[in-house]
């Protein structure tokens, strides 16, 4: 019974949080660029909006366009009840590890790419063409950077990694380090973020998932929004939980949560600061360079797991 009220209270946490996060986010970046921010819950107004409009469909949308929303925001919503973010003691921990969480984010791209096709418009073929190019890319290079964390903790489930790492006796290597840096330049590509791409235009030389959302309205945009939001907390959980779980209460300590949930709102605080240094000091990249910016994650991840074999 426990298990299903922290894993409960994750999703509420995930669903009610992750705009307040993104709205920190594009705070600071305003704060660091000199600008005027529209304050940290711009986010949730922005939503309210969105629901409160009409839905404009095209006259040749398949059931693919219509149902892609609804995907798009139920996987990641399934993914914030596989990853710990308050605790290791889940149910669903028992049937799902990393293999299932990398699938449920491939699930949901692949249907968007789909939905980006389903119009027939220039920009939503030329959208989905290139997020299948980055996925391609960035999907073997985290897998690769996740699998060098299982092999250190000997398990793919997320719940023994975070206890595996979180005990005393545990040191970190340098296999870890590689992994870690593979996941911070996968996670910036999966959420779309500079220097990979910009979410914050829409000029259609340079943008790769907004042009695939550009025919949603109303409250089928205002759901991929959410759940492009509930992604980028769950990558910051997800690297909580696989490089550095401290807080995060074990199966034998329910009374932990709320310790856990305090660090993990420090954690999130920590990594909007970084996420945001990491944008203002670099600029967007050309098209063309992401294979070499995707391809260096990938050597990183391997170099990760080649260490590990090596120094064992």
């Amino acid at each position: 019974m426990n298990g299903i009220i922290v894993e409960t209270l994750q999703i509420a946490i995930l669903i009610g949080i992750a705009p307040a996060f993104t709205g920190w986010v594009r705070m600071l970046k305003c704060w660091m660029q000199g600008r005027t921010s529209a304050g940290m819950f711009q986010p949730y107004r922005d939503l309210a909006k969105l629901f409160s409009k009409d839905i404009v469909l095209a006259h040749n949308a398949s059931w693919i366009f219509r149902f892609t929303p609804y995907l798009c925001f139920g996987t990641v919503v399934l993914a914030g009840g596989i990853v710990p973010m308050l605790s290791t003691d889940l149910p669903l921990a028992l049937t799902a590890d990393v293999i299932v969480l990398v699938g449920l984010f491939a699930i949901a791209r692949f249907f968007t790419a789909l939905s980006g096709m389903d119009i027939g418009t220039a920009f939503g073929g030329m959208g989905s063409s290139r997020e299948m190019m980055v996925a391609s890319l960035a999907e073997p290079a985290m897998l690769m950077a996740i699998f060098t964390v299982s092999l250190l903790c000997k398990s793919t489930s997320l719940s023994r990694i975070a206890e595996v790492i979180y005990t005393a006796g545990f040191v970190a290597k340098p296999s870890l380090a590689f992994a870690f840096i593979a996941f911070i330049l996968i996670a910036l590509a999966e959420n779309g973020r500079i220097p990979v791409d910009n979410p914050a235009t829409h000029l259609e030389l340079t943008m790769i998932h907004e042009a695939m959302i550009l025919e949603y309205s109303g409250r089928h945009l205002a759901l991929i929004e959410w759940a492009g939001m509930m992604k980028l907390f769950l990558f910051i959980a997800l690297s909580s939980t696989l490089f550095y779980p401290f807080g995060i209460a074990g199966t034998d300590n329910p009374a932990g949560v709320p310790v856990a949930a305090v660090a993990l709102i420090l954690k999130l605080f920590i990594s909007g600061v970084v996420l945001v240094v990491i944008e203002t000091g670099l600029a967007k990249m050309r098209l063309f360079r992401l294979t070499e910016f995707l391809g260096a994650a990938f050597l990183m991840a391997t170099l990760g797991m080649l260490s590990f074999f090596i120094l064992e």
